[in-house]
């Protein structure tokens, strides 16, 4: 089955692991509608895409052709352990993003630490 671009547009958005609230927000919209967007319960124009892949900090043409598989789908099907090989097809820009994002949430659990420590 294709996805379509509602089911895309979450996808990078959960693993840009930004809510369906800041994105309404940034869209100036209400979550409600922007879950619409989501369900594919509302036709985008270009225009709106690109608003979309701006927030997400992702090429526009890219967020229309994202392939979950090269992210989810990276090792054999075939039932069998082929410990000698390692499939690694991650978009550099999706790595960085993901190391970007693993970074924020390593300096948020340090300074809530902290927190914790004061008390």
């Amino acid at each position: 089955m294709k996805a379509n671009i509602g089911d895309k547009i979450r996808k990078v958005r959960e693993l840009k692991g930004f809510t369906q609230d800041f994105m309404a927000g940034k869209l100036e919209m209400s979550q409600r509608a922007y879950s619409k967007i989501e369900n594919n319960d509302i036709k985008l124009d270009w225009g709106r895409i690109e608003d979309i892949s701006k927030i997400l900090q992702i090429e526009p043409t890219d967020l229309v052709s994202f392939d979950d598989s090269l992210v989810f789908n990276n090792s054999p099907q075939s039932g069998k352990n082929n410990t000698n090989t390692i499939h690694n097809n991650f978009p550099a820009e999706l790595k960085k993003s993901y190391e970007d994002r693993i970074g924020h949430l390593e300096t948020e659990v340090l300074f809530l630490r902290g927190l914790l420590d004061k008390k």
